[in-house]
């Protein structure tokens, strides 16, 4: 029995660093082969280091690499963290942030042949909020910007971190606008809102589902047939009317995107005068959606 959960300890961590290093790769292709050849700084360490290596490339004709640069930002920001929260918290975002650079180091930059910048921001946006995502769902971290927001949180409680990321990563931004123009800053705008839409996919479920609640006297025929016909489960909740002030039961019933238009014409079938709500559902987890496995 020890062995068995020893076995299965060692399952969830091994399968958490491989998630880690996934995200981290995609993150890292996404800086190599699109940010960095075109010029879009979308924040992050990674952004500001596409700066400083274009700012030496002009100044001394050899650019510092965006591997190096990003080691090099992050080096006093651990130091802070280890004085501010001590060593365990600052182990597992270091392990993130020398993967991060590792994969920096060893993935080649390269300029795909994207037809235009606009592509190049919406491939790059895809990879890095898709690994961003990964990355997160783990509840691991890269370091860079992310730690800075959470070390400055520390000390200014009233402000949010994600409002201080904002902030920080807004001037990476707006340096990359000065140094490659405000063209190549609004596209590097377009590829940030889509890491955002991948990453909140990942971390909020792609498993799209609908909520269905039934306001109805026949209460009890249409879960009948709800649960016959469909095979789903329907709750009944005790709700009272404020204009009748009567005490009835809504009914609640979580159905995949295709069974919706079936919820609807059963109630409508069985009680014309029914009231039925739809709302959107995100990752569902139980019996006929999603089983949780730890």
């Amino acid at each position: 029995m020890a062995a068995d959960r020893l076995n299965h300890k060692n399952f969830i961590i091994i399968k958490k660093y491989i998630i880690i290093i996934t995200g981290i790769i995609l993150m890292a292709l996404a800086v190599n082969l699109i940010f960095e050849p075109m010029g879009l700084v979308t924040g992050g360490v990674s952004g500001l280091a596409i700066v400083v290596k274009h700012i030496t490339e002009i100044l001394f004709g050899m650019g510092i690499p965006v591997w190096f640069s990003n080691i090099l930002f992050n080096i006093p920001l651990f130091i802070i963290a280890i004085w501010l929260k001590g060593k365990g918290y600052i182990i597992p975002v270091l392990a993130g942030t020398i993967i991060f650079t590792i994969a920096l180091y060893i993935i080649p930059v390269y300029n795909l042949p994207l037809e235009d910048k606009l592509l190049g921001a919406l491939v790059g946006g895809a990879l890095t909020g898709v690994g961003i995502g990964l990355v997160f769902s783990v509840s691991a971290s890269t370091g860079g910007t992310d730690l800075l927001a959470m070390l400055i949180h520390d000390r200014c409680r009233h402000i949010s971190a994600p409002q201080i990321l904002y902030v920080i990563d807004g001037v990476i931004i707006l340096a990359g606008a000065m140094v490659f123009g405000i063209n190549n800053a609004l596209y590097a705008l377009i590829a940030v809102f889509i890491t955002t839409k991948f990453s909140d996919g990942i971390l909020e479920g792609l498993k799209f589902a609908k909520m269905a609640y039934i306001i109805s006297d026949k209460y009890d025929e249409i879960a009948a047939e709800i649960m016959t016909s469909m095979d789903r489960g329907v709750t009944g909740v005790y709700a009272k009317g404020m204009y009748s002030n009567r005490d009835k039961k809504m009914l609640f019933c979580v159905v995949s995107k295709k069974e919706i238009v079936s919820i609807i014409e059963i109630a409508k079938k069985i009680d014309q005068n029914s009231f039925v709500i739809i709302s959107d559902v995100r990752e569902v987890m139980g019996e006929g959606f999603i089983e949780y496995r730890q």
